[in-house]
């Protein structure tokens, strides 16, 4: 026996297992005659093995009507024809005993005429990896530069086509849980990049549809990313109790239970909450766990790139950012320079961010000019995406810096930036 190589191509180039084309031939039969098939996955190994090549009538029309084309493509061989006394006699006609179901309508099927209504479009692994390539794509983006309307409505149209292949095309269930994941993932883009951008009625709305997307996939890391955006959401909009539920919704899913690097991150952004939320010894705690977690993390493990930014650096800027809440600004700065020494030269919206957060953390420790020199430093590339998260955080290091030392030279100074920049802006 020799297995039968291009079925089992074609098995994989749809991520189906013997157990789901079983089932698939049976629902095929099923259309074609009124009676379902009773093919099983023994049925199937058995194509596999080789030793079956040539499977009996109703089976192999409802293979051909599975896979789109005729039995031979896959792989099957027609019984040889022998001499018998001196006549050729197909060795089909030994078999009298195979079930001629409505032989009419498998010579139909064969002819096209039942195929054609049964066809539809095939959705396989190809079709997954190249959506995939897109979510690379614009996750790198988001990691450079931040996100925006421009992101923002490129996820929401990939996000479409996942679901179309979904709703118009013929796929195993693998693959479909696949396409949810993928639609969730790029909704969830979708409601980041509208974070970053301050467009959180638009982030709302994509959230919800997130939400529900990562729950039909049943992908635990595209579960953890769409709960660790939302925690994002709530914070903006000073929501804390919900940024903490979110945050451990996200300790909940799979991916937090067998990863450690999604553990780590995970503990990172509860403790990045819970000081606002009234937690502030166990944001302490929420801290230590995550540094835990993140020593026992394999980096060297294939993860989406979605967590290709949580690195050592931006560890220590998460915890950072909590120790400042945690009014702990020498430390918080400590951290915070820590980060920016890590970051890789292309993060530039992290790089801007933490370096606010570095101004405010020196002027928590009353040192004025240093804080203004430091978020005067404060620069993203021209066309930069982040522009919106970026300008709302200088704008609470002024409203501080206002209230810290209002009649300060620096702070007039920094005044007079302020307004000659946006005077600039509006010219533009």
């Amino acid at each position: 026996m020799r297995e039968n190589v291009r079925l089992v191509t074609r098995m994989q180039a749809r991520d189906m297992s013997q157990t789901e084309l079983a089932e698939q031939i049976n629902d095929a039969v099923e259309q074609l005659t009124g009676r379902r098939g009773d093919a099983s996955d023994r049925t199937v190994r058995r194509y596999v093995s080789g030793e079956t090549r040539w499977p009996q009538s109703r089976q192999r029309v409802a293979l051909e009507a599975v896979f789109g084309c005729t039995a031979e493509e896959l792989g099957f061989t027609p019984r040889a024809k022998r001499a018998q006394g001196g006549a050729i006699v197909a060795s089909d006609a030994q078999h009298p005993q195979e079930e001629p179901v409505h032989r009419r309508t498998f010579i139909a099927a064969t002819t096209g005429t039942a195929l054609a209504g049964m066809a539809l479009p095939t959705v396989g692994t190809a079709d997954v990896r190249r959506l995939r390539g897109e979510l690379d794509a614009l996750w790198l983006l988001d990691d450079q530069e931040g996100g925006g309307p421009a992101l923002e409505g490129r996820a929401l149209t990939l996000s479409e086509q996942a679901m179309s292949l979904q709703r118009n095309g013929s796929a195993t269930q693998r693959v479909r849980g696949r396409l949810y994941g993928l639609a969730a993932a790029f909704t969830a883009t979708a409601m980041w990049a509208a974070v970053d951008s301050r467009r959180l009625d638009r982030a709302q709305r994509h959230m919800e549809s997130a939400i529900t997307l990562a729950g039909l996939s049943g992908d635990g890391q595209v579960q953890h990313e769409v709960w660790r955006y939302a925690t994002a959401l709530a914070a903006h909009r000073g929501r804390w109790h919900d940024a903490v539920s979110a945050a451990e919704a996200a300790m909940k899913t799979s991916a937090h239970r067998r990863d450690p690097m999604y553990a780590s991150l995970s503990h990172a952004r509860l403790a990045l909450y819970l000081p606002n939320a009234g937690g502030r010894a166990r944001a302490i705690r929420a801290l230590d766990r995550s540094a835990e977690a993140f020593s026992r993390a394999d980096l060297a493990m294939p993860r989406p790139a979605s967590m290709g930014f949580f690195t050592r650096a931006e560890l220590d800027g998460l915890r950072g950012i909590t120790l400042l809440r945690l009014n702990r600004p020498a430390e918080a700065e400590s951290r915070l320079h820590r980060c920016l020494t890590a970051l890789r030269p292309e993060q530039h919206r992290n790089r801007a961010l933490y370096t606010v957060h570095v101004s405010l953390a020196q002027l928590r420790q009353e040192d004025v000019e240093q804080a203004c020199a430091t978020a005067a430093m404060v620069a993203l590339p021209s066309g930069s995406t982040a522009v919106g998260a970026v300008r709302h955080l200088l704008g609470t290091f002024t409203a501080q810096l206002n209230s810290i030392a209002p009649a300060a030279r620096a702070t007039r100074d920094w005044n007079q930036h302020v307004s000659s920049d946006r005077s600039e802006k509006n010219r533009v």
